[in-house]
């Protein structure tokens, strides 16, 4: 049986209802870009509001953190991934929750993992909220009944073991979580140290029983909720006896095909090329899955659509440091993605020439702006009045080839290296370049700053007014809505509107400018259904 369907099935067998994870781009959420968790979804239940399906719930939910993007490169870190999670709102706690967890992990009839290479936190306590005293304890009676050493418990602080609300503010608590001892060719230790990569983090219940105020302060919730989540790609590796998660199904097809385009053996290549190819092959998946999503992004410079155009731009650039030198070769792998996940989720492959289309313009584009970028940087080398061994550019030059060509900060770095390195120089120290990266920083600032001072007073959103015009434009925004999904595509959302008794503003996601035949198609629809 599938790992995600063993997994429903258990909790459906426990009385929960299995139900339909969510887009990974959240509804009127504008605390975050993007679904980060199973919980993510479900906060005003959390909150207390009843849920359709009832008080015990599981599904499979897709994610992405990008907040781990620079993690991304060792062998368990992921920007996409598949969390499977279950719930209980306001019905067991925390007993049941780690008796449900203990018996899927290691029961002969589920996954049956070595109970000797299990390992637990558990939420020291500070000033905000006590020790969990009690989770603690249920774990202790477990690890006395199977003989294991209950130094493999540890009580860790609240940046180990406390989930915090998905905004500023909401539901959060202690969390316990278990870990499992990935190294095949070493005993496992006697006690738990978090600080060892050879424990991986697998599963993570989380108690909320608090409730994060405005003011910082932490109150009791009335109804106390767990919420659990199972990474797919850590258990799965976890399963198969692997230490590295891209060696296991999730990736490996990925793997091959990376393998083939630079002419490398993962398993032989030294650590920094290794890094490259999972980096590659995260990112790209993860920009897959964004721009494939029902509510798809394309690559853009804002919100989710800036961080598509980085994750595919990232993976370009690590391809052409190991030698990827293919046209257009982001498309081989893309191909492979949408292959490995399209039973499972279906509008990858329904809206795959929307993706290869949007990956293919970004992989064009990128060239460009790498060729304008190296071009300008050798300018700039021809007027340098030192050795070029010490060869370097001040932030605001840096800014302006961000600025005007696009050029990526780090390509920068990369490429003032090369040049001093050619010349018998060293790469840039680090002082000199972390003094760099904050001028740099404070640069875009000041460009950000000025240019949201430039558009606050064009375009404020919603409706203007309340008469009877920009009634009527409000509607007529649902239908413009619908028409141009209809001329371009499901993949086309709402991004932003702004009515007013003159005149209506729609802004929209789509990959290419409309051509004239599209805009009175759309046109003509809207005002046929007015007529109507």
């Amino acid at each position: 049986m599938d790992l995600r369907q063993k997994y429903l099935e258990f909790f459906k067998e426990r009385n929960h209802k299995i139900i339909s994870g969510a887009s990974l781009i959240p509804e009127n959420d504008p605390s975050v870009l993007f679904t980060t968790a199973g919980m993510h979804p479900l906060v005003p239940y959390l909150l207390g509001q009843k849920h359709p399906s009832g008080n015990r719930l599981t599904d499979v939910q897709k994610c992405i953190r990008t907040g781990d993007i620079e993690e991304v490169g060792d062998s368990t870190h992921h920007t996409f991934f598949e969390m499977m999670g279950n719930w209980s709102l306001g019905d067991y706690f925390k007993e049941e929750s780690i008796a449900l967890s203990w018996e899927f992990l290691t029961s002969e009839k589920y996954l049956n993992l070595d109970k000797n290479r299990i390992a637990i936190s558990v939420f020291a306590g500070d000033d905000d909220a006590p020790f969990d005293d009690e989770s603690y304890n249920i774990w202790k009676k477990i690890f006395e009944s199977e003989g294991l050493p209950i130094e493999r418990i540890a009580k860790l602080p609240k940046k180990n073991n406390w989930w915090p609300p998905v905004g500023e503010t909401g539901p959060c608590g202690p969390d316990t979580e278990i870990f499992y001892w990935s190294d095949n060719k070493k005993e496992t230790p006697s006690s738990f140290n978090d600080d060892n990569d050879s424990w991986v983090e697998i599963w993570n219940n989380v108690f909320m029983e608090y409730n994060k105020e405005k003011d910082g302060s932490y109150s009791m919730l009335e109804q106390k909720n767990v919420d659990t989540g199972l990474g797919l790609e850590r258990i799965s590796a976890v399963l198969n006896g692997l230490d590295d998660n891209y060696l296991g199904k999730f990736f490996i097809n990925l793997i091959s095909k990376i393998e083939e385009l630079s002419s490398l053996n993962y398993k032989e290549v030294d650590i920094e090329k290794k890094k490259s190819i999972r980096i590659i092959a995260d990112h790209i998946k993860a920009a897959v899955m964004i721009i494939g999503d029902p509510k798809g992004i394309a690559p853009s410079n804002t919100d989710q659509g800036y961080v598509v155009r980085r994750l595919i731009r990232r993976a370009i650039r690590y391809g052409k440091q190991i030698g990827i030198n293919k046209e257009l070769w982001l498309e081989d792998i893309v191909k492979i993605v949408i292959s490995d996940y399209k039973d499972v989720y279906e509008e990858v492959e329904k809206n795959q020439n929307f993706i290869i289309l949007n990956f293919n313009k970004e992989q064009e584009k990128f060239e460009k702006t790498i060729e304008k970028g190296i071009e300008k940087i050798e300018k700039l080398k021809l007027d340098y009045d030192k050795e070029l061994k010490d060869f370097n550019l001040d932030a605001s030059t840096l800014f302006d080839l961000y600025q005007s060509y696009g050029f990526p900060l780090e390509l920068s770095f990369e490429e003032i290296n090369r040049i001093r390195v050619e010349n018998g120089g060293e790469d840039i120290p680090e002082d000199l370049k972390y003094n760099c990266l904050k001028e740099f920083d404070s640069e875009l600032k000041k460009h950000q700053e000025m240019s949201r001072t430039a558009s606050a007073g064009k375009f404020k959103g919603g409706l203007s007014d309340d008469s009877e015009e920009t009634v009527k434009l409000h509607t007529t925004a649902h239908l413009l809505l619908a028409a141009l999904r209809k001329v371009l595509g499901q993949h086309v959302e709402q991004k932003g509107s702004n009515i007013n008794s003159e005149r209506l503003r729609f802004d929209f996601s789509h990959s290419e400018k409309m051509t004239k035949e599209e805009i009175k198609e759309v046109e003509d629809l809207v005002n046929e259904t007015i007529s109507k």
